[in-house]
């Protein structure tokens, strides 16, 4: 599988998974804090090839995310849940991307989304209290199961309002979603 977009990454690690995942180049963030010279490097990249944001899914990958986006907006993105990106040992305390299969990283990839497609998100706060996703039992693994399905990564109750709007993913699509979980769960 090649990818066309360079992929930022956080580390050389990172850059060592993918490379055997995938035909891709990268750009290193070498850690949360990202350089002016990394972010002209990624500006760059963005203008002459697209780019795919691809960081750990854990609080400093959330930052690096945020920072680029806010840099260098209009950035693809793709996520890996915590449960692909945790270590298999020791005891799986380790999270990261170099952690992954190659095959979780390949269907990371071809679920990145693109940003300013022609939906607009029209959720809010109040449906999401309705689906059960913020501020009740269980809504904390729906959330993670959502973000597993729509590919935008496991999100805290906070987040997942701006995750959704920011893939402009809308409120047909989020309720067909929540949908289908609730048929998963009477199969089960």
């Amino acid at each position: 599988m090649k990818i066309k977009e360079i992929i930022v990454v956080e580390g050389k690690d990172d850059t060592v998974k993918i490379k055997a995942a995938v035909d891709a180049d990268t750009i290193e963030t070498n850690g949360s804090a990202i350089d002016r010279e990394t972010l002209d490097r990624i500006r760059h990249a963005k203008e002459k090839r697209g780019v795919i944001i691809f960081t750990d899914p854990d609080y400093p990958g959330q930052r690096i995310r945020s920072l680029i986006e806010q840099a260098v907006p209009g950035c693809k993105h793709a996520f890996l849940t915590k449960a692909q990106a945790r270590a298999k040992r020791p005891k799986g305390k380790s999270l990261g991307i170099e952690h992954a299969t190659a095959e979780a990283i390949r269907h990371a990839l071809q679920g990145v989304y693109e940003p300013g497609e022609e939906r607009v998100s029209d959720i809010t706060q109040d449906d999401l209290l309705a689906l059960g996703l913020v501020g009740g039992t269980g809504s904390s693994n729906r959330r993670k199961q959502i973000g597993e399905m729509l590919k935008i990564g496991d999100t805290n109750g906070k987040q997942l309002l701006k995750r959704l709007q920011m893939f402009q993913i809308t409120k047909t699509q989020l309720a067909e979603a929540v949908d289908s979980l609730k048929q998963e769960d009477h199969h089960d």
